[in-house]
């Protein structure tokens, strides 16, 4: 048991974060797991596409999964840098878009930062301008997404989990894991794998079950946001807060200040939409 203890804490050391590489540059698990993530979204909304009343075309799915595809990537980027190193980027703005370091030579270093949160604004944004331009019910198209959302997220916080980032707080429970980006070497929790499975798996499982007993348009959309910023917000105790940011208000982390605000969000979004659908 001791030996399995040992292995397990260890792990992360043990796993290589590039699928490959070509000189310096690298294309990590990381990537490839956002595109499992839209595979998974994608293949789950044409299932429901084809065995409930639905009435959109797999063409309308694929291309709305290329604009929210490229809003993930932006929004993600973008909000990373606003929430969570403005100043940073303020004295560096080319670093924003270009994955390149040119202290000494020319070195390619890839896009280091994305907010769940900025990505979520990025495909709000995206669904709705899609929504309007096809003259689709925003409302109706977005809950056909939402069950199978959360399965994609799980994957992508197994890349975070490959890439050794985004490691919880010190800890002194069996589980805990040692991760090599952490300059101090401390046992961790390896809060990664909470949220792939409660963020993830949990809320796909429950949204999957009452999917098609949904009694109006946004409850779907309304339960995704109030479920996952509930969760995230208190698996945010056991995940070490961003460095260059610390605790906002000193004793919440940006991430549980947004997730507050996307559980009002959720919460308004299911109060107004159950309000129309009974008038």
């Amino acid at each position: 048991m001791e030996s399995f203890i040992n292995t397990w804490q260890h792990l992360p050391a043990h796993i290589n974060s590039s699928l490959f590489s070509i000189g310096t540059f690298q294309l990590r698990y990381y990537s490839l797991m956002y595109l499992v993530a839209f595979a998974i979204v994608y293949f789950l909304t044409v299932y429901r596409l084809k065995s409930e009343n639905y009435k959109y075309t797999v063409e309308t799915v694929q291309d709305y999964l290329v604009w929210a595809m490229l809003a993930l990537i932006l929004g993600g980027r973008f909000g990373y840098v606003l929430f969570y190193n403005f100043g940073y980027y303020l004295q560096h703005p080319l670093e924003i878009i270009l994955p390149f370091d040119f202290s000494n030579g020319v070195k390619f270093v890839g896009l280091s930062g994305m907010s769940y949160h900025g990505g979520l604004i990025g495909i709000v944004i995206a669904t709705i301008l899609f929504c309007r331009k096809r003259k689709i019910n925003l409302w109706h198209f977005v809950d056909l997404f939402c069950p199978a959302i959360p399965l994609g997220c799980t994957f992508g916080r197994i890349g975070n989990f490959i890439n050794g980032e985004l490691y919880g707080r010190v800890t002194t429970v069996s589980w805990g894991m040692y991760f090599p980006l952490d300059e101090t070497q401390s046992l961790r929790h390896p809060s990664q794998l909470y949220e792939a499975f409660f963020e993830g798996i949990v809320l796909f499982v429950l949204l999957w079950i009452i999917r098609k007993k949904k009694c109006f348009d946004g409850l779907l959309l309304g339960i995704y946001l109030c479920g996952y910023g509930f969760v995230r917000f208190f698996i945010e105790f056991f995940r070490e807060p961003d460095y260059q940011l610390g605790l906002v208000l000193s004793f919440m982390s940006m991430g549980q200040a947004l997730c507050l605000l996307m559980m009002i969000a959720g919460i308004i979004i299911i109060i107004w939409r159950r309000k129309i659908s009974s008038s």
